[in-house]
Protein backbone atom coordinates (compact mmCIF):
# COMPACT_ATOMS: atom_id res chain seq x y z
CA UNK A 1 0.00 0.00 0.00
CA UNK A 2 1.74 3.36 -1.11
CA UNK A 3 0.01 5.16 1.83
CA UNK A 4 -1.79 4.68 4.42
CA UNK A 5 -3.79 7.99 3.82
CA UNK A 6 -2.69 8.48 -0.15
CA UNK A 7 -6.39 8.51 -0.69
CA UNK A 8 -7.23 11.58 1.37
CA UNK A 9 -3.81 13.15 0.50
CA UNK A 10 -3.77 12.95 -2.70
CA UNK A 11 -6.87 14.31 -4.87
CA UNK A 12 -7.63 12.06 -8.55
CA UNK A 13 -6.22 13.39 -11.50
CA UNK A 14 -6.11 11.97 -14.74
CA UNK A 15 -4.75 12.42 -18.07
CA UNK A 16 -5.87 15.66 -20.18
CA UNK A 17 -6.63 15.96 -23.77
CA UNK A 18 -6.04 18.83 -25.99
CA UNK A 19 -8.34 21.29 -26.90
CA UNK A 20 -11.08 20.00 -29.68
CA UNK A 21 -9.63 22.93 -31.89
CA UNK A 22 -6.61 21.03 -31.90
CA UNK A 23 -7.48 18.10 -31.69
CA UNK A 24 -10.10 17.62 -35.04
CA UNK A 25 -7.61 18.67 -37.55
CA UNK A 26 -5.77 15.29 -37.36
CA UNK A 27 -6.08 11.79 -36.63
CA UNK A 28 -3.69 11.76 -34.02
CA UNK A 29 -3.76 10.80 -30.34
CA UNK A 30 -4.60 13.82 -28.16
CA UNK A 31 -4.41 13.02 -24.70
CA UNK A 32 -1.75 14.42 -22.68
CA UNK A 33 0.00 12.32 -20.04
CA UNK A 34 0.92 13.04 -16.31
CA UNK A 35 4.07 13.56 -15.31
CA UNK A 36 6.11 10.42 -13.00
CA UNK A 37 5.61 12.65 -10.01
CA UNK A 38 1.74 12.31 -10.32
CA UNK A 39 1.61 9.52 -10.99
CA UNK A 40 3.42 8.40 -7.80
CA UNK A 41 1.12 10.55 -5.88
CA UNK A 42 -2.21 8.36 -8.11
CA UNK A 43 -0.14 5.22 -7.39
CA UNK A 44 -0.52 5.72 -3.74
CA UNK A 45 -4.42 6.48 -3.85
CA UNK A 46 -4.88 2.60 -4.10
CA UNK A 47 -5.85 1.20 -1.04
CA UNK A 48 -4.44 -2.27 -1.74
CA UNK A 49 -7.77 -3.31 -0.60
CA UNK A 50 -8.27 -7.07 1.31
CA UNK A 51 -10.74 -7.93 -1.47
CA UNK A 52 -9.28 -6.06 -4.92
CA UNK A 53 -12.66 -5.25 -6.50
CA UNK A 54 -10.56 -4.08 -9.12
CA UNK A 55 -8.93 -7.08 -9.87
CA UNK A 56 -11.87 -9.21 -10.13
CA UNK A 57 -13.66 -6.90 -12.44
CA UNK A 58 -10.76 -7.18 -15.13
CA UNK A 59 -10.96 -9.75 -17.41
CA UNK A 60 -7.63 -10.51 -17.71
CA UNK A 61 -7.57 -10.50 -14.03
CA UNK A 62 -4.44 -7.76 -13.96
CA UNK A 63 -2.97 -7.59 -9.92
CA UNK A 64 -3.87 -3.79 -10.35
CA UNK A 65 -2.91 -3.19 -6.40
CA UNK A 66 0.98 -4.46 -6.94
CA UNK A 67 1.77 -2.19 -9.97
CA UNK A 68 -0.33 0.46 -8.35
CA UNK A 69 2.13 0.39 -5.37
CA UNK A 70 5.38 -0.42 -7.16
CA UNK A 71 4.40 3.02 -9.58
CA UNK A 72 4.04 4.86 -6.42
CA UNK A 73 7.60 3.57 -5.57
CA UNK A 74 9.41 4.38 -8.77
CA UNK A 75 9.96 0.56 -9.93
CA UNK A 76 8.59 0.84 -13.19
CA UNK A 77 10.77 -1.78 -14.29
CA UNK A 78 8.97 -4.25 -12.00
CA UNK A 79 5.58 -3.03 -12.51
CA UNK A 80 5.61 -3.95 -16.25
CA UNK A 81 6.66 -7.24 -15.88
CA UNK A 82 3.70 -7.33 -13.44
CA UNK A 83 1.68 -6.22 -15.72
CA UNK A 84 2.88 -8.66 -18.31
CA UNK A 85 1.88 -11.37 -16.36
CA UNK A 86 -1.83 -11.13 -17.20
CA UNK A 87 -2.02 -8.98 -20.10
CA UNK A 88 0.27 -9.38 -23.67
CA UNK A 89 -1.17 -5.84 -24.86
CA UNK A 90 -1.34 -2.96 -22.15
CA UNK A 91 -0.85 -0.57 -24.48
CA UNK A 92 -4.01 -1.48 -26.10
CA UNK A 93 -5.94 -1.63 -23.18
CA UNK A 94 -4.25 1.06 -21.63
CA UNK A 95 -5.65 3.27 -24.51
CA UNK A 96 -9.61 1.66 -25.60
CA UNK A 97 -9.93 0.07 -22.93
CA UNK A 98 -13.70 1.26 -20.94
CA UNK A 99 -11.87 0.55 -17.33
CA UNK A 100 -14.44 -1.66 -15.27
CA UNK A 101 -11.47 -1.96 -13.28
CA UNK A 102 -12.33 1.37 -12.33
CA UNK A 103 -16.11 1.03 -11.86
CA UNK A 104 -14.82 -1.49 -9.04
CA UNK A 105 -12.68 0.53 -7.05
CA UNK A 106 -13.58 1.12 -3.71
CA UNK A 107 -12.25 4.81 -4.26
CA UNK A 108 -15.37 4.87 -6.80
CA UNK A 109 -17.91 4.37 -3.86
CA UNK A 110 -16.68 8.64 -3.37
CA UNK A 111 -16.53 9.03 -7.36
CA UNK A 112 -12.80 9.08 -7.24
CA UNK A 113 -11.40 5.97 -8.39
CA UNK A 114 -7.58 5.17 -8.48
CA UNK A 115 -6.87 6.08 -12.05
CA UNK A 116 -5.69 2.94 -13.16
CA UNK A 117 -6.20 2.95 -17.08
CA UNK A 118 -3.61 5.93 -16.88
CA UNK A 119 -1.33 4.11 -15.03
CA UNK A 120 -1.16 1.06 -16.94
CA UNK A 121 -0.71 3.41 -20.67
CA UNK A 122 2.18 4.90 -18.32
CA UNK A 123 3.96 2.06 -17.50
CA UNK A 124 3.74 0.42 -20.98
CA UNK A 125 4.93 3.07 -22.96
CA UNK A 126 7.91 4.03 -20.17
CA UNK A 127 8.35 0.35 -20.94
CA UNK A 128 8.77 0.96 -24.85
CA UNK A 129 10.73 3.85 -24.37
CA UNK A 130 13.42 2.50 -22.37
CA UNK A 131 13.35 -0.75 -24.34
CA UNK A 132 12.81 -2.92 -21.56
CA UNK A 133 10.57 -4.92 -23.78
CA UNK A 134 12.18 -7.50 -25.62
CA UNK A 135 11.59 -10.41 -27.48
CA UNK A 136 10.42 -13.97 -25.30
CA UNK A 137 12.05 -16.54 -27.52
CA UNK A 138 11.20 -19.66 -25.74
CA UNK A 139 14.53 -22.39 -24.82
CA UNK A 140 13.14 -25.52 -27.16
CA UNK A 141 11.12 -25.41 -29.99
CA UNK A 142 8.40 -28.06 -30.19
CA UNK A 143 7.11 -30.16 -33.57
CA UNK A 144 3.25 -28.81 -33.67
CA UNK A 145 2.18 -26.03 -35.68
CA UNK A 146 -0.84 -24.12 -35.02
CA UNK A 147 -2.64 -21.45 -37.23
CA UNK A 148 -4.62 -18.82 -36.20
CA UNK A 149 -7.08 -17.38 -38.66
CA UNK A 150 -7.89 -13.81 -37.59
CA UNK A 151 -5.02 -10.99 -36.59
CA UNK A 152 -7.14 -9.03 -33.89
CA UNK A 153 -6.56 -8.91 -30.36
CA UNK A 154 -7.63 -12.84 -29.46
CA UNK A 155 -5.50 -13.88 -32.64
CA UNK A 156 -2.74 -12.23 -31.48
CA UNK A 157 -3.13 -12.40 -28.12
CA UNK A 158 -3.18 -16.96 -29.04
CA UNK A 159 -0.49 -16.58 -31.25
CA UNK A 160 2.29 -14.77 -29.11
CA UNK A 161 1.49 -17.29 -26.07
CA UNK A 162 1.75 -20.01 -28.47
CA UNK A 163 5.08 -18.94 -29.91
CA UNK A 164 6.37 -18.84 -26.37
CA UNK A 165 4.96 -22.65 -26.12
CA UNK A 166 7.50 -23.14 -28.65
CA UNK A 167 5.13 -24.34 -31.51
CA UNK A 168 5.23 -22.75 -35.12
CA UNK A 169 2.50 -20.32 -35.20
CA UNK A 170 0.93 -18.61 -38.61
CA UNK A 171 -1.68 -16.49 -38.57
CA UNK A 172 -4.06 -15.66 -41.61
CA UNK A 173 -5.27 -12.24 -41.86
CA UNK A 174 -7.51 -11.05 -44.83
CA UNK A 175 -6.58 -7.44 -45.08
CA UNK A 176 -3.16 -6.61 -46.36
CA UNK A 177 -2.07 -5.45 -42.84
CA UNK A 178 -2.14 -7.25 -39.22
CA UNK A 179 -4.29 -6.24 -36.29
CA UNK A 180 -8.05 -6.51 -37.29
CA UNK A 181 -10.17 -4.28 -35.28
CA UNK A 182 -7.36 -2.76 -33.97
CA UNK A 183 -6.16 -1.60 -37.16
CA UNK A 184 -9.33 -1.32 -39.06
CA UNK A 185 -11.73 -0.44 -36.72
CA UNK A 186 -10.65 1.87 -34.21
CA UNK A 187 -9.88 5.10 -35.07
CA UNK A 188 -6.17 6.38 -35.26
CA UNK A 189 -6.79 9.14 -32.56
CA UNK A 190 -8.23 6.80 -30.15
CA UNK A 191 -5.21 3.76 -30.90
CA UNK A 192 -2.06 4.72 -33.07
CA UNK A 193 -1.15 1.81 -35.53
CA UNK A 194 2.71 2.74 -34.15
CA UNK A 195 1.60 0.73 -31.61
CA UNK A 196 0.22 -2.31 -33.49
CA UNK A 197 3.40 -2.25 -35.22
CA UNK A 198 6.27 -2.54 -32.43
CA UNK A 199 4.44 -4.81 -30.82
CA UNK A 200 4.00 -7.34 -34.27
CA UNK A 201 7.99 -7.03 -34.49
CA UNK A 202 8.18 -7.86 -31.30
CA UNK A 203 6.11 -11.56 -31.90
CA UNK A 204 8.07 -11.97 -35.63
CA UNK A 205 11.18 -12.20 -33.25
CA UNK A 206 9.48 -14.95 -30.88
CA UNK A 207 8.82 -16.70 -33.90
CA UNK A 208 4.95 -15.59 -35.03
CA UNK A 209 4.41 -16.08 -38.61
CA UNK A 210 2.28 -13.48 -40.14
CA UNK A 211 0.64 -14.02 -43.70
CA UNK A 212 -1.45 -11.22 -45.28
CA UNK A 213 -4.43 -11.16 -48.19
CA UNK A 214 -5.10 -15.07 -46.95
CA UNK A 215 -8.65 -14.94 -47.10
CA UNK A 216 -9.21 -17.99 -45.60
CA UNK A 217 -12.48 -20.22 -46.63
CA UNK A 218 -12.30 -17.95 -49.66
CA UNK A 219 -9.18 -17.15 -51.54
CA UNK A 220 -7.31 -19.88 -49.56
CA UNK A 221 -8.71 -23.58 -49.13
CA UNK A 222 -10.26 -24.57 -45.26
CA UNK A 223 -8.66 -28.08 -46.35
CA UNK A 224 -4.80 -26.79 -46.80
CA UNK A 225 -5.18 -25.90 -43.11
CA UNK A 226 -6.68 -28.69 -42.13
CA UNK A 227 -3.83 -30.63 -43.63
CA UNK A 228 -0.75 -28.89 -42.74
CA UNK A 229 -1.29 -27.69 -39.23
CA UNK A 230 -1.90 -29.78 -35.97
CA UNK A 231 -4.34 -27.14 -34.30
CA UNK A 232 -6.26 -24.31 -35.63
CA UNK A 233 -7.99 -21.19 -33.90
CA UNK A 234 -10.58 -19.60 -35.07
CA UNK A 235 -10.29 -15.49 -34.46
CA UNK A 236 -12.07 -13.78 -37.21
CA UNK A 237 -14.12 -11.98 -34.60
CA UNK A 238 -17.70 -11.07 -35.13
CA UNK A 239 -18.27 -8.86 -38.42
CA UNK A 240 -21.78 -9.37 -39.13
CA UNK A 241 -23.69 -5.72 -39.07
CA UNK A 242 -26.93 -5.38 -37.41
CA UNK A 243 -29.20 -4.21 -40.33
CA UNK A 244 -32.10 -1.64 -39.82
CA UNK A 245 -34.36 -3.09 -42.59
CA UNK A 246 -36.74 -0.38 -43.13
CA UNK A 247 -38.11 1.90 -46.13
CA UNK A 248 -35.40 3.33 -48.14
CA UNK A 249 -32.65 1.01 -46.91
CA UNK A 250 -31.49 0.57 -50.14
CA UNK A 251 -30.92 4.80 -50.87
CA UNK A 252 -27.34 5.83 -51.85
CA UNK A 253 -25.55 7.39 -48.26
CA UNK A 254 -26.58 4.53 -45.92
CA UNK A 255 -23.71 2.89 -44.85
CA UNK A 256 -22.35 0.45 -41.77
CA UNK A 257 -20.43 2.06 -39.16
CA UNK A 258 -17.25 -0.20 -39.55
CA UNK A 259 -17.59 0.07 -43.52
CA UNK A 260 -16.92 3.63 -43.13
CA UNK A 261 -14.68 3.47 -39.91
CA UNK A 262 -12.28 1.17 -42.39
CA UNK A 263 -11.85 3.45 -45.41
CA UNK A 264 -10.90 6.31 -42.88
CA UNK A 265 -8.32 3.62 -41.70
CA UNK A 266 -6.69 2.49 -44.57
CA UNK A 267 -6.71 6.16 -45.96
CA UNK A 268 -4.76 6.84 -42.82
CA UNK A 269 -2.10 4.17 -43.03
CA UNK A 270 -1.55 4.38 -47.09
CA UNK A 271 -3.78 1.61 -48.16
CA UNK A 272 -6.56 1.70 -51.33
CA UNK A 273 -9.65 1.56 -50.26
CA UNK A 274 -10.58 -0.59 -53.56
CA UNK A 275 -13.53 -1.04 -55.37
CA UNK A 276 -15.60 0.09 -52.32
CA UNK A 277 -17.73 3.31 -53.15
CA UNK A 278 -15.80 6.10 -51.19
CA UNK A 279 -17.46 7.10 -47.78
CA UNK A 280 -16.78 10.93 -46.32
CA UNK A 281 -19.04 12.87 -44.32
CA UNK A 282 -17.14 16.26 -45.77
CA UNK A 283 -19.86 19.37 -45.71
CA UNK A 284 -22.40 16.52 -44.90
CA UNK A 285 -25.47 16.22 -42.19
CA UNK A 286 -24.62 13.18 -40.85
CA UNK A 287 -27.15 10.94 -38.34
CA UNK A 288 -25.40 8.18 -36.65
CA UNK A 289 -27.89 5.27 -35.52
CA UNK A 290 -26.49 3.36 -32.04
CA UNK A 291 -25.06 4.66 -28.60
CA UNK A 292 -22.28 2.49 -28.39
CA UNK A 293 -18.53 2.83 -28.87
CA UNK A 294 -18.62 2.43 -32.62
CA UNK A 295 -21.37 5.20 -33.34
CA UNK A 296 -19.09 7.86 -30.74
CA UNK A 297 -15.80 6.49 -32.98
CA UNK A 298 -18.49 7.35 -36.51
CA UNK A 299 -18.82 11.21 -34.05
CA UNK A 300 -15.20 11.78 -33.79
CA UNK A 301 -14.52 10.67 -37.59
CA UNK A 302 -17.24 12.50 -39.21
CA UNK A 303 -15.72 15.79 -37.35
CA UNK A 304 -12.74 15.19 -38.74
CA UNK A 305 -13.84 15.02 -42.22
CA UNK A 306 -15.60 18.18 -41.40
CA UNK A 307 -19.09 17.22 -40.93
CA UNK A 308 -21.84 20.29 -41.27
CA UNK A 309 -23.60 18.37 -38.49
CA UNK A 310 -23.90 15.09 -36.20
CA UNK A 311 -26.87 13.50 -34.92
CA UNK A 312 -26.29 10.48 -32.69
CA UNK A 313 -29.76 8.76 -32.29
CA UNK A 314 -30.12 5.72 -29.25
CA UNK A 315 -33.03 3.26 -29.35
CA UNK A 316 -32.95 3.20 -25.33
CA UNK A 317 -33.41 6.20 -22.53
CA UNK A 318 -31.10 8.48 -21.51
CA UNK A 319 -29.19 6.61 -18.83
CA UNK A 320 -28.56 8.91 -15.12
CA UNK A 321 -25.40 10.62 -15.09
CA UNK A 322 -24.81 9.33 -11.16
CA UNK A 323 -25.63 5.63 -10.65
CA UNK A 324 -26.90 4.84 -7.36
CA UNK A 325 -23.15 3.30 -6.30
CA UNK A 326 -25.16 0.99 -3.45
CA UNK A 327 -27.09 -0.96 -6.15
CA UNK A 328 -24.35 -1.53 -8.50
CA UNK A 329 -21.02 -1.08 -7.01
CA UNK A 330 -18.69 -2.85 -7.66
CA UNK A 331 -20.74 -4.06 -11.06
CA UNK A 332 -20.67 -2.36 -14.45
CA UNK A 333 -23.39 0.59 -13.74
CA UNK A 334 -25.76 1.39 -16.43
CA UNK A 335 -24.71 5.61 -16.78
CA UNK A 336 -24.35 8.96 -19.69
CA UNK A 337 -21.09 8.22 -20.72
CA UNK A 338 -19.62 10.87 -22.82
CA UNK A 339 -16.71 10.25 -24.71
CA UNK A 340 -14.27 12.36 -26.59
CA UNK A 341 -16.07 12.65 -29.96
CA UNK A 342 -19.13 13.86 -28.32
CA UNK A 343 -17.51 16.68 -26.70
CA UNK A 344 -15.99 17.59 -30.26
CA UNK A 345 -19.72 18.06 -31.21
CA UNK A 346 -22.72 16.30 -31.30
CA UNK A 347 -26.35 16.41 -30.86
CA UNK A 348 -27.72 13.25 -29.03
CA UNK A 349 -31.30 11.91 -29.25
CA UNK A 350 -32.45 9.21 -26.96
CA UNK A 351 -35.48 7.17 -26.91
CA UNK A 352 -36.18 7.24 -30.95
CA UNK A 353 -36.70 4.34 -33.59
CA UNK A 354 -36.17 4.85 -37.47
CA UNK A 355 -39.04 4.11 -39.40
CA UNK A 356 -37.77 5.02 -42.82
CA UNK A 357 -35.04 6.72 -45.08
CA UNK A 358 -36.23 9.00 -47.49
CA UNK A 359 -34.67 10.40 -50.49
CA UNK A 360 -34.43 10.48 -54.29
CA UNK A 361 -31.70 8.03 -55.36
CA UNK A 362 -29.25 9.28 -52.20
CA UNK A 363 -30.64 9.73 -48.49
CA UNK A 364 -32.26 12.95 -47.43
CA UNK A 365 -34.20 12.60 -44.72
CA UNK A 366 -34.99 10.14 -41.83
CA UNK A 367 -38.36 9.50 -40.29
CA UNK A 368 -38.01 8.68 -36.63
CA UNK A 369 -40.45 8.12 -33.84
CA UNK A 370 -40.25 8.91 -29.72
CA UNK A 371 -40.51 5.73 -27.84
CA UNK A 372 -41.22 4.57 -24.50
CA UNK A 373 -40.31 1.40 -22.35
CA UNK A 374 -42.10 -0.44 -19.73
CA UNK A 375 -41.31 -3.47 -18.40
CA UNK A 376 -43.65 -5.91 -18.58
CA UNK A 377 -43.39 -9.36 -16.63
CA UNK A 378 -40.01 -9.11 -16.20
CA UNK A 379 -38.66 -8.20 -20.04
CA UNK A 380 -38.70 -4.63 -21.28
CA UNK A 381 -41.25 -3.62 -24.03
CA UNK A 382 -40.61 -0.54 -26.15
CA UNK A 383 -43.67 0.92 -27.33
CA UNK A 384 -43.82 4.02 -29.84
CA UNK A 385 -45.37 7.27 -28.72
CA UNK A 386 -48.21 8.43 -30.86
CA UNK A 387 -47.89 11.64 -32.70
CA UNK A 388 -44.41 12.01 -31.57
CA UNK A 389 -43.12 11.24 -35.35
CA UNK A 390 -40.93 13.82 -36.53
CA UNK A 391 -37.99 13.82 -39.79
CA UNK A 392 -34.48 14.39 -39.63
CA UNK A 393 -32.53 16.22 -42.30
CA UNK A 394 -29.24 13.68 -43.44
CA UNK A 395 -26.87 13.58 -46.33
CA UNK A 396 -24.94 10.45 -44.57
CA UNK A 397 -26.74 7.73 -42.17
CA UNK A 398 -24.32 5.59 -40.40
CA UNK A 399 -25.28 2.13 -38.84
CA UNK A 400 -23.79 1.48 -35.12
CA UNK A 401 -25.95 -0.74 -33.87
CA UNK A 402 -23.48 -3.54 -33.12
CA UNK A 403 -22.90 -7.01 -34.54
CA UNK A 404 -24.86 -9.84 -35.03
CA UNK A 405 -22.22 -12.34 -34.92
CA UNK A 406 -19.55 -13.94 -37.14
CA UNK A 407 -19.58 -14.28 -40.86
CA UNK A 408 -20.50 -17.59 -41.91
CA UNK A 409 -19.75 -17.71 -45.74
CA UNK A 410 -16.40 -19.40 -46.26
CA UNK A 411 -14.46 -20.20 -43.01
CA UNK A 412 -17.14 -21.87 -41.20
CA UNK A 413 -19.44 -23.29 -43.21
CA UNK A 414 -16.08 -24.86 -45.27
CA UNK A 415 -15.27 -25.96 -41.36
CA UNK A 416 -18.63 -27.25 -40.13
CA UNK A 417 -18.01 -26.30 -36.97
CA UNK A 418 -21.63 -25.71 -34.66
CA UNK A 419 -23.09 -22.62 -34.00
CA UNK A 420 -24.61 -21.60 -30.50
CA UNK A 421 -28.28 -20.48 -30.60
CA UNK A 422 -26.56 -17.03 -30.47
CA UNK A 423 -25.30 -17.45 -33.85
CA UNK A 424 -21.39 -17.49 -32.73
CA UNK A 425 -19.06 -20.81 -32.96
CA UNK A 426 -19.78 -22.74 -30.07
CA UNK A 427 -16.67 -23.84 -27.85
CA UNK A 428 -16.44 -24.19 -23.94
CA UNK A 429 -15.07 -21.85 -21.67
CA UNK A 430 -12.23 -23.61 -20.23
CA UNK A 431 -11.01 -25.65 -23.38
CA UNK A 432 -12.10 -23.52 -26.41
CA UNK A 433 -12.83 -26.33 -28.41
CA UNK A 434 -15.36 -26.43 -30.93
CA UNK A 435 -17.13 -29.20 -32.41
CA UNK A 436 -14.73 -30.14 -34.97
CA UNK A 437 -11.24 -31.97 -33.71
CA UNK A 438 -8.23 -29.69 -33.26
CA UNK A 439 -10.42 -26.59 -34.20
CA UNK A 440 -10.46 -24.06 -31.26
CA UNK A 441 -12.28 -20.54 -31.34
CA UNK A 442 -12.08 -17.69 -28.79
CA UNK A 443 -12.61 -13.38 -29.19
CA UNK A 444 -15.61 -12.06 -30.27
CA UNK A 445 -16.27 -15.10 -32.97
CA UNK A 446 -16.93 -17.16 -29.63
CA UNK A 447 -17.98 -14.94 -27.47
CA UNK A 448 -19.96 -12.43 -29.77
CA UNK A 449 -19.38 -9.22 -29.89
CA UNK A 450 -16.96 -7.36 -26.86
CA UNK A 451 -14.67 -5.74 -25.68
CA UNK A 452 -10.67 -5.62 -26.62
CA UNK A 453 -9.97 -6.83 -23.17
CA UNK A 454 -12.10 -9.78 -23.17
CA UNK A 455 -10.44 -10.87 -26.59
CA UNK A 456 -7.22 -10.99 -24.70
CA UNK A 457 -8.19 -12.79 -22.26
CA UNK A 458 -9.80 -15.56 -24.57
CA UNK A 459 -6.76 -15.25 -26.84
CA UNK A 460 -4.58 -16.25 -24.06
CA UNK A 461 -7.01 -19.24 -22.81
CA UNK A 462 -7.24 -20.37 -25.76
CA UNK A 463 -3.58 -20.91 -26.21
CA UNK A 464 -3.28 -22.63 -22.88
CA UNK A 465 -6.34 -25.30 -23.84
CA UNK A 466 -4.59 -25.87 -27.29
CA UNK A 467 -1.48 -26.51 -25.66
CA UNK A 468 -2.59 -28.92 -23.60
CA UNK A 469 -4.31 -30.95 -26.69
CA UNK A 470 -1.19 -30.51 -28.50
CA UNK A 471 1.18 -31.69 -25.61
CA UNK A 472 -0.69 -33.09 -22.67
CA UNK A 473 -0.17 -30.45 -19.82
CA UNK A 474 0.57 -26.64 -20.51
CA UNK A 475 2.73 -24.19 -18.15
CA UNK A 476 1.34 -21.27 -19.97
CA UNK A 477 -0.36 -19.07 -18.03
CA UNK A 478 -4.50 -18.28 -17.99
Amino acid sequence: MGTVNGFREFERRDRSTLPVEKRVGSYNEFTVPLDRPELSRQGARCLDCGTPYCHSACPVDNVIPDWNELVHRGEWRRAVDVLHSTNNFPEFTGRVCPAPCEEACTLNLLDAPVTIKTIEHAIIERAWAKRWIQPAIPVRRTDKSVAIVGSGPAGLAAAQQLARAGHRVVVYERNAKIGGLLRYGIPDFKLAKSAIDRRLSQMQAEGVDFRVNRHIGVDVPVERLVDRYDAIVLASGAEQPRDLPVPGRDLGGVHFAMAFLTQQNRRNGGEPIGDATPITAEGKHVVVIGGGDTGSDCVGTTNRQGAASVTQLELLPQPPESPDKLLTWPNWPNRLRTSTSHEEGCKRTWSVSTTAFRGNGSVESLSVVQVEWQQMDGAWEMTEVPGSEFDLHADLVLLAMGFTGPVRNGLIDALGVAIDDRGNVAAGTSDYATSVEGVFAAGDMRRGQSLVVWAIREGRRCARAVDEFLMGESRLPC
